[in-house]
């Protein structure tokens, strides 16, 4: 839907009608207008393709960030570099996740990419840490004794011995990750710290339209809402069920 946004809505997201302001349903705007007229199935639409580029920045750039640092931590476990880092990671980790971005959004700015840098820092940091204890597992099998053993470098040990065999709670963490990032997303922007407009985000129509029109037009907010839920819960359930088949102590269960 995100993706054929141009060829699904009916509308332009900023298109405007204020005869037709406020509508709860018509043929013509199926889930209603919002008060300046516009289509709000248009602009969920919309916002769709927001949220998901939001998630799937972020996603990618935590992915990276995380499995760099957690697979150098974890190899070199113990360490002083291994120590420095765990502190560092200790430390933001005290701080309550919306809070920590509240923070950064306040010295970023409003705008997509800086959302996107404010969510990738945060999930660096925490999956980091479950990156780097698939490493200390893995690290004392056989093969990567082996590996050592015939003489493969530190960089070729994490690279093809240890890198292959995480795979699997990498791409969990990812599609975990995408529905949290998309939640985080619309709780910026519900709060004011998020893409400003005309561009529409799920969090931005539930502040903007839904709370000042809910008693007046409470499809303003229900729509978006559900919308948010849906997605959220959708990544949610497609990351269970993807940690069920690759983890194979779940399988059959």
């Amino acid at each position: 839907m995100a993706l054929f946004a141009d060829l699904i809505a009916p509308y332009e997201f900023q298109e405007q009608d204020l005869s037709a302001a406020r509508l709860s349903y018509s043929w013509g705007h199926l889930l209603g207008t919002d008060q300046l007229g516009r289509d709000l199935f248009s602009r969920i639409v919309y916002g769709a393709r927001v949220s998901l580029q939001v998630g799937i920045y972020s996603v990618l750039i935590t992915l990276v960030g995380a499995t760099l640092l957690g697979v150098v931590t974890g190899y070199y476990s113990g360490t002083w570099v291994d120590n420095s880092i765990q502190r560092v990671v200790d430390g933001f980790m005290t701080i309550p996740y919306l809070v920590f971005l509240l923070f950064v959004m306040s010295i970023l700015g409003p705008g997509l990419l800086n959302i996107v840098i404010a969510l990738s820092i945060e999930g660096v940091l925490i999956n980091s840490r479950i990156i780097r204890a698939q490493v200390l597992s893995t690290k004392e099998n056989p093969y990567v004794d082996a590996g050592r053993a015939i003489g493969a470098s530190t960089p070729r040990l994490m690279i093809l011995y240890i890198l292959p065999n995480i795979m699997a709670p990498i791409i969990i963490i990812g599609t975990v990750s995408l529905g949290l990032f998309i939640l985080a997303e619309a709780s910026i922007s519900y709060l004011g710290f998020g893409i400003p407009p005309p561009f529409p985000t799920w969090g931005g129509m539930l502040t903007r339209s839904g709370l000042d029109q809910f008693y007046v037009a409470p499809h303003l907010a229900i729509w978006p809402g559900f919308a948010l839920s849906l997605a959220v819960f959708g990544f949610n359930m497609f990351g269970d069920a993807l940690r069920d088949l690759l983890d194979p102590r779940l399988r059959g269960t």
